[in-house]
């Protein structure tokens, strides 16, 4: 039961059934929702809610409304979450169905993998290849746009001038890091105004080498237990196909 756990495992649970409520819905998160699916009083969800707010966690728009949780928030979930997210085998079947197709070239490949990252989770799927200066595939832009965090006409246009900024956001992209991915939240892409945007990484390799990134962009509200593990198995589909490639 909830009761018999430490208060410091409860609030990491009380901010992740907050954030997946807020990822599903895209609406402040009220203490009466959360306390139905922990069996505990709506009193009790306030007071962690408050403690997470205090630790820059959450947030509220106004006073009377419910909690939506900051980036720092999105960061402490994912980093706590990150090791319990795995893709479903129908998902996986989705990603080898999508690269049927015959492909025979570099560029080919690289452009089907944005077309099938875009298609997979649903927002913007980037391909870069690091022996090609700025130059990268990219598509789904549109569903980005989609989403209400980019109603406002001014995150539009930002959004559209980080991606056309190509030398910038390649910088982003094509850091190198030791994990399977890298993800960059709010303020951590270092591009103004631009902190309602996740980048989500991953690398591909070709004979063996680094050869480039894939990546996700999308709102700071995306579902990353679905992306995360997405990408890395397109990664691993990807660098099979190149590696089966005619030289």
């Amino acid at each position: 039961m909830v009761r018999s756990i430490d208060a410091g495992t409860r609030k990491r649970a009380v901010l992740a059934a907050t954030i997946n409520r807020y990822i599903k819905n895209a609406a402040p998160v009220s203490s009466e929702d959360i306390s139905r699916d922990f069996g505990v009083s709506s009193a009790t969800i306030r007071n962690i809610f408050a403690d997470l707010e205090k630790e820059g966690c959450l947030t509220h728009p106004y006073t009377s409304a419910g909690r939506i949780p900051t980036n720092k928030g999105f960061r402490l979930y994912v980093d706590f979450m990150i090791s319990q997210m795995e893709l479903l085998d129908y998902e996986r079947e989705q990603v080898l169905r999508e690269y049927q197709t015959e492909i025979k070239h570099l560029e080919d490949a690289l452009e089907k993998t944005s077309e099938i990252i875009s298609s997979v989770t649903h927002y913007a799927g980037i391909v870069s290849f690091l022996d090609w200066h700025n130059k990268f595939f990219y598509r789904g832009i549109s569903r980005i746009l989609e989403q209400p965090e980019f109603r406002d006409v001014e995150k539009m246009r930002l959004l559209i001038k980080m991606i056309e900024d190509k030398k910038d956001f390649l910088e982003i992209v094509n850091q190198d890091f030791e994990d399977k991915v890298k993800i960059y939240i709010g303020e951590e892409l270092g591009c103004p105004g631009m902190e309602s945007c996740s980048l989500v990484v991953s690398n591909y390799r070709l004979k063996n080498k680094p050869s480039g990134k894939l990546a996700v962009l999308g709102p700071v509200r995306m579902e990353y237990a679905h992306i995360i593990p997405a990408l890395e198995y397109v990664s691993e589909v990807l660098t099979d196909v190149l590696n089966g490639l005619e030289d």
